[in-house]
């Protein structure tokens, strides 16, 4: 059996789960979030745990009993405490700033990139060459990260773009030294 599946997921104080059918419901502090899980899987709140079981023991439920159980704890989390990525600019003269809810990066293009919040998520900028994104859904926190990440991802001979803070960028040496005849 899945021993992650099996494991309960404790629900905090202040965090009200409803499960409707396959659809399930977490409101907390930080927000509220739906998702409507596999109709093959069992979801049940015993007490202050939530619980996920399958039916039977086929390849389908064996991959999904793990998975939903992970889905739904991330959502309790994310209520709860939120996600966050840090990315971070390197660069001579790349730099983010805030304007309203608009991230603006100067990041070597002839004209400022600008990205807009989506609902759901958060943009932060505590320095110039640093930008924070935060909320409670650990997918489209993952998924706007990626995306800011993707309009000048570090490049490896001088580390130049933007990368996320514990990511490692592989360097490359660039030309061999001049020689020869």
């Amino acid at each position: 059996m899945s021993r992650i599946g099996r494991q309960p997921i404790a629900v905090p104080a202040g965090v009200d789960v409803k499960i409707d059918g396959s659809t399930v419901t977490v409101k907390g502090p930080k927000g509220t979030l739906t998702r409507t899980v596999h109709s093959n899987m069992k979801v049940e709140l015993d007490g202050a745990e939530i619980k996920v079981s399958r039916p039977d023991e086929s390849n389908l439920n064996k991959s999904l009993h793990g998975l939903t159980r992970t889905l739904i704890a991330n959502m309790v989390k994310g209520v709860t405490d939120g996600y966050s990525k840090e990315l971070e600019i390197n660069g001579v003269g790349y730099r983010a700033a805030k304007q309203g809810k608009d991230l603006v990066m100067n990041i070597g293009y002839s004209h400022q990139v600008t990205m807009s919040e989506i609902e759901g998520i958060t943009i932060d900028v505590p320095a110039p060459n640093k930008i924070i994104i935060s909320g409670p859904d650990k997918q489209k926190v993952g998924q706007f990260a990626a995306e800011v990440r993707e309009k000048r991802p570090p490049e490896p001979y001088k580390g130049k773009g933007i990368k996320y803070v514990d990511e490692h960028i592989r360097r490359k040496e660039g030309k061999a030294g001049k020689g020869g005849k």
